[in-house]
């Protein structure tokens, strides 16, 4: 008789962690920017640790900003500099041919879990969509896409270091829901995945937002 190995539930704190980061990483329109306050609530909330104080202190940076400048800062950071890019395959296979069977391994994946995206969403490999999917339609199966792209992650955190963002918070946040400590280098994040993506370029657009809602907790 062949026994199945159970699988370890994530904790909730670790899915709380990644639900609050998905929102966090959201262009912050008027909807996003009117639960910020309840984003800083909710994690004051909880027990102290690495990622909880992470995100509670990307918040509290976030929120000091006007809302007109937070756009601006979004905008410039992440959709006019690739180098911040927030599509974990990009990292890894940059806008090659070789990109569209990752986004279709993505795709295949949130459909086994009955997760199915609108037509005018962004991408499937758009890390605010892969921490949903991770928080609250099936965290064992989101745990292990993180941890696939875990080089992707990495490599973003230090982008985000190199560039002075309180971001790179959010992303060290999402990291600690992981197994491992996060590498401490560059040369070590190198030992994960190559450094930069290929540059062959295939068309690959994201279009439209998306949306997230806060689940509860307990």
């Amino acid at each position: 008789m062949t026994l199945k190995r159970r699988r370890a539930a994530v904790p909730a704190a670790d899915r709380l962690i990644r639900q609050v980061a998905s929102f966090c990483l959201c262009y912050p329109d008027d909807l996003v920017s009117a639960r910020l306050p309840e984003l800083v609530a909710i994690m004051e909330s909880q027990p102290t640790g690495r990622g909880r104080d992470a995100l509670l202190d990307f918040l509290h940076a976030w929120t000091a900003i006007d809302p007109d400048e937070r756009r601006r800062r979004y905008v410039d950071l992440f959709d006019l500099d690739r180098g911040h890019a927030l599509y974990l395959s990009y990292w890894t296979d940059g806008d090659t041919r070789r990109r569209g069977q990752a986004l279709a391994r993505f795709k295949a994946q949130y459909r086994s879990s009955g997760f199915l995206l609108a037509d005018d969403q962004e991408l499937p490999d758009f890390l605010p969509i892969v921490l949903e999917y991770a928080a609250v339609v099936d965290p064992q199966q989101g745990s292990q896409l993180l941890q696939d792209y875990r080089a992707s992650l990495e490599m973003l955190r230090f982008a985000l270091i190199d560039s002075g963002s309180p971001f790179a918070l959010v992303v060290a946040a999402v990291c600690t829901t992981l197994p491992g400590e996060s590498p401490r280098s560059r040369a070590e994040v190198q030992q994960l995945a190559p450094p930069t993506p290929p540059v062959e370029t295939v068309g690959l657009e994201s279009v439209g937002p998306v949306s997230v809602e806060l689940e509860a907790y307990s």
